[in-house]
């Protein structure tokens, strides 16, 4: 899933309006007890407006912390990232755990009242997988029978019983059924406003902990609990409000004043100074922060270019002098964290890394090389060409540190930065020739970061196509060796620094700010933040 980290100096003059109007009196309406969960507003920072919250349209952590507040899979992820069981009580599983028949709970409703029932979930998996509708996730119901001929093999045997029939056994289903993108959507609802419906607070309705009742675009968006939620006994705070911020300074700056409770960023150069106070987290991550180049566009159509700009970076310096948090430099793609086929050991010891990430000077001469035999003998007759970033203070310095590493190439490269909304779908459409990028698994396996690379993949910002790469992807989803599929694996990775399809910078850590007043909230490896379980102490 798309990561968002570090924004920067965007909106000030918004901010200066917005700030003021975060001061909210969190913990201090009908807070006396200090545990008691009536009266109180939550007021958090994860992200600036986001391009969309629609379940089955979003890619990015942001909105994905947004859609988990308002909605709810089959199953949920617990504060260990454990799936346990959600919408549904329960589940059968077949012998050939290719069958799952979901049951689910009793009383479930929309936050409108409605009753919620198996056949919302027909719905939205099947409206997820539709062309019209587009999603970047549409890949991920792969492993469902029916997949390939557009109609998936998911039927409601009743209001409360939903059958699943999978190609074969798929030993993280349950986790896809924690997906954001595995979400029940409304049908009339959808069919009534069409895109525009998840924009409204009158038409956004869920079936989650919290339901939107306020949302005021680029300031702020207010989820209350959802009276109609089945746990709603165990929720927090009567309100959560989103503040929606990309100014990292001005998200800073209303942390320290208490105007929020918690900040998903801050400025880089904040770093060294917060390092050792309470209120500064650094947790792991499943993640690689990476650079993407435009295949189908030139001089990027060349694998030898992209492999010389690939082995010109100073990681080691990046993560140093830039990021500050701990984060590894990144020898390949996948990251640290992940199991392989023998649970004792790592799939990234397992496969190993595709450079020397901290022998830059040797990996530059190399590059030098490559370059001049992709026709570009120190850069010369190399076109000047543009990195392209979202708008954050980590994300312009490590921008800044790329041209300079670039330029001991010969290659002059500009730099241009775009809001986010703005970045990710200039990104995805393919309108650039350079970009920055970020991925966070969306499930604990290796193959979460692997099948976005397939053929029209809707989150193969490169544009690349492999045919050999996505047989290798379809054969380890086929089969239920795990031997074989870890291996299968290794092979689609291999093949991915084969062509250089990516350049690969660290692997991610996640840190975050949270005021000491908060009890009881976590976060999960995948990015997401839950506020729904919180309290606020005196």
């Amino acid at each position: 899933m798309k990561k968002r980290i570090a924004l920067l100096l965007a909106m000030v003059m918004i901010a200066m309006i917005i700030l003021p109007a975060c001061g909210n009196k969190a913990g201090n309406d009908g807070n006396k007890g200090g545990n008691k969960a009536e009266g109180i507003t939550l007021p958090v920072n994860v992200g600036p407006n986001p391009d969309t919250i629609d379940p089955a349209l979003n890619s990015a952590v942001d909105g994905a912390t947004m859609i988990i507040h308002a909605f709810e899979g089959l199953y949920t992820l617990d504060k260990n990232g454990v799936p346990i069981p959600g919408q549904a009580e329960s589940v059968d599983i077949s012998e050939d755990k290719r069958v799952y028949t979901f049951h689910l709970r009793d009383g479930l409703k929309w936050s409108d009242g409605k009753e919620v029932t198996a056949e919302d979930f027909v719905y939205a998996w099947n409206r997820a997988i539709s062309p019209e509708t587009a999603a970047d996730y549409e890949y991920m119901f792969d492993v469902i029978e029916g997949y390939d001929e557009g109609k998936l093999n998911v039927v409601a045997k009743d209001a409360k019983t939903l059958v699943v029939t999978l190609k074969n056994a798929v030993p993280y289903f349950l986790e896809l059924t924690a997906f954001p993108t595995f979400s029940p959507v409304r049908k009339d609802i959808i069919e009534a406003n069409g895109d525009a419906w998840a924009t409204k607070p009158e038409t956004y309705i869920g079936n989650g902990p919290y339901k939107i009742t306020e949302w005021v675009p680029n300031s702020h968006i207010i989820m209350s609990k959802n009276e109609n939620y089945w746990n709603y006994k165990a929720l927090g705070p009567d309100h959560i409000k989103f503040v929606l911020m990309d100014d990292d300074v001005a998200i800073l700056n209303a942390f320290q004043k208490g105007e929020i409770l918690f900040a998903d960023t801050m400025p880089n150069d904040e770093i060294d100074a917060w390092r050792d106070k309470p209120e500064f987290n650094l947790e792991g991550q499943l993640g690689t922060y990476y650079v993407s180049f435009n295949t189908q566009r030139a001089p990027f159509d060349n694998p030898k270019v992209r492999k010389a700009l690939t082995l010109a970076v100073d990681r080691e310096f990046i993560v140093r002098e830039i990021g500050k948090s701990g984060q590894e430099p990144a020898g390949a793609f996948v990251p640290t964290g992940l199991s392989d086929a023998d649970p004792t050991k790592e799939f990234r010891e397992v496969g190993g890394d595709y450079y020397d990430p901290y022998d830059y000077e040797g990996n530059l001469e190399e590059a030098k090389k490559l370059l001049a035999e992709a026709g570009y003998p120190d850069g010369k007759g190399f076109p000047t060409v543009e990195y392209l970033y979202n708008e954050g203070t980590g994300h312009q310095a490590i921008a800044e540190a790329l041209q300079d590493m670039w330029a001991k190439l010969g290659i002059n490269v500009t730099i241009a930065s775009q809001e986010w909304g703005t970045f990710l779908n200039t990104r995805k459409n393919g309108d650039y020739y350079i970009a920055r990028n970020g991925w966070l698994c969306d499930y604990n396996d290796p193959i979460s970061m692997l099948d976005m690379w397939i053929t029209g993949g809707g989150n193969n910002d490169a544009q690349w196509s492999n045919a050999q790469y996505d047989a290798l992807i379809a054969e380890a989803k086929k089969t239920d060796d795990p031997v074989k599929r870890f291996e299968l694996m290794h092979k689609a990775e291999d093949l991915l620094f084969e062509e250089s399809v990516l350049c690969p910078i660290y692997y991610y850590v996640d840190l975050f700010l949270l005021n000491q007043k908060v009890q009881g909230f976590y976060s999960s490896p995948l990015g997401y933040k839950y506020f729904m379980y919180t309290s606020i102490a005196d």
